[in-house]
């Protein structure tokens, strides 16, 4: 079933949330790493918990040998390294690390709340028979299964539709001499089953009205020229069953209900922009002398 197989996904959790650039407080404290010490630099502790998320974010959640969590943890330290020199020069105070600092920081807590949203509001079974449900009756219909010979002429097509009346055996053997169609030409033409709504129109609506067996007796002009359509076969839409689906429509149904929920938190926000943030560069670009004056 088309519907179901493309199974168009909405944004994911990351891409719903913009990240903020503030200003972060002086005195804000980063909370401590968790667990026992994998590591240390200079005395400063790089924890389990540290190295587990790194893995948990590299590997989707994937167990890695032990050799490859050797060789995090040694580019762990190598980094706490080159930071520890960073702050030895003073850099954590400089405006850009403050402010990337705390994009991060609001970055990881809104996916922190996302993942823990998510934990709270799982989809039901109930939710997924009925989205099943809808995306079945959405998608009810017929599907074909037709050969078709492309050219760029009409008078070609005019001259193919007169040699099948005579002969209509000589598809297959026209096709993978005169179509123009590379995808089709070798195996004389044949287009495999399809819902008409993945074709062009005029080929779509000229397929449904052909009887099983029967051929157009008119050229078919699209936009990639003129087609012999012959229909062989038809039958109505089966959907997958659903067990074969869960998995997808889950995942559908989850972001469907993420956006919702985030999209109600940012509505009942109060958010005000500065207008010289949303002013267009040329406006602003202009009013710099003006103001230099």
């Amino acid at each position: 079933m088309r519907t179901f197989r493309s199974g168009i996904l909405l944004l994911s959790a990351a891409s719903l949330l913009a990240l903020g650039a503030c200003t972060a407080k002086k005195d804000d404290k980063p909370a401590a790493a968790t667990g026992p010490a994998e590591a240390t630099v200079n005395g400063a502790v790089i924890s389990q918990g540290q190295v587990d998320l790194v893995i948990k974010q590299r590997s989707g959640g994937q167990p890695v040998p032990p050799e490859a969590r050797k060789a995090l943890i040694d580019n762990l330290v190598l980094q706490a390294v080159v930071a520890q020199e960073g702050a030895k020069q003073g850099l954590e105070k400089s405006p850009d690390f403050v402010n990337q600092m705390e994009t991060v920081r609001q970055s990881a807590l809104a996916n922190a709340y996302i993942e823990d949203w998510i934990k709270k509001n799982p989809v039901t079974d109930e939710m997924l028979k009925a989205e099943y449900d809808r995306l079945k009756a959405a998608s009810a219909g017929t599907e074909f299964k037709a050969r078709h010979i492309l050219v760029e002429k009409e008078a070609d097509a005019k001259a193919i539709i007169a040699t099948l009346k005579k002969t209509p055996a000589a598809f297959d053997k026209l096709a993978k001499e005169k179509s123009k169609d590379p995808g089709s030409k070798a195996t004389g033409g044949d287009l495999g089953w399809f819902d008409t709504q993945r074709m062009v129109p005029e080929f779509g609506a000229a397929v449904s009205k052909l009887e099983k067996g029967k051929f157009t007796e008119e050229p078919v002009k699209t936009q990639f020229g003129y087609h012999v359509i012959l229909l062989e076969d038809s039958r109505p839409i089966e959907p997958p069953p659903m067990e074969s689906v869960k998995p997808q429509l889950s995942q559908q149904l989850q972001q469907q209900n993420i956006k919702k929920h985030v999209d109600a938190l940012k509505a009942a926000a109060k958010i005000e922009i500065a207008a010289a943030a949303s002013a267009p560069a040329a406006t602003a670009s202009a009013a710099a002398p003006a103001a230099s004056k």
